[in-house]
């Protein structure tokens, strides 16, 4: 497996992959929103043997912290390496622009989810930690978490 920058066809390579993931990205116009979004932004990929296993996509908000905009892996390659690859990338592409912080949101474990425990067990396996709630962020059914991994 091997990160790779991706250039060109960022939509599409992010609707594609979120597609695959509907208890995490189950909302149409989000997935939109996010395929619209990435055209603009730094994004990665973990490719094997030709085939695209998942993608991270940063967003800069100020000079010192960039954020993990929307990021996903196929249900198929979970738990086999990408999502620490498209992390490690992600880290060192922060590092590489001056940033001091990486950060992301997900939703809080005030929401049930059991998809989304085991998003923020990630985060947390990968060095963020939990730095605000947010629960008006997404709406009042969606409470989001604020996660933050310095960089230094």
């Amino acid at each position: 497996m091997e990160v790779v920058e991706i250039r060109h066809g960022k939509g599409a390579l992010c609707a594609e992959i979120l597609a695959a993931l509907p208890e995490w990205f189950g909302l149409a116009e989000a997935n939109a929103a996010y395929a619209r979004d990435v055209e603009t932004m730094a994004m990665f990929a973990a490719v094997a043997g030709g085939e695209t296993l998942g993608f991270a996509a940063l967003k800069r908000h100020t000079p010192h912290a960039m954020e993990i905009h929307v990021m996903g892996v196929s249900p198929a390659h979970h738990r086999q390496g990408a999502g620490r690859a498209l992390i490690d990338a992600a880290l060192r592409h922060a590092r590489e622009q001056g940033a001091r912080f990486l950060t992301v949101k997900t939703l809080s474990d005030r929401h049930p989810d059991r998809a989304y425990a085991g998003t923020r067990a990630f985060y947390e396996a990968v060095g963020f930690l939990a730095v605000e709630e947010l629960p008006t962020l997404w709406g009042p059914d969606n409470p989001a978490l604020m996660l933050i991994r310095p960089l230094a």
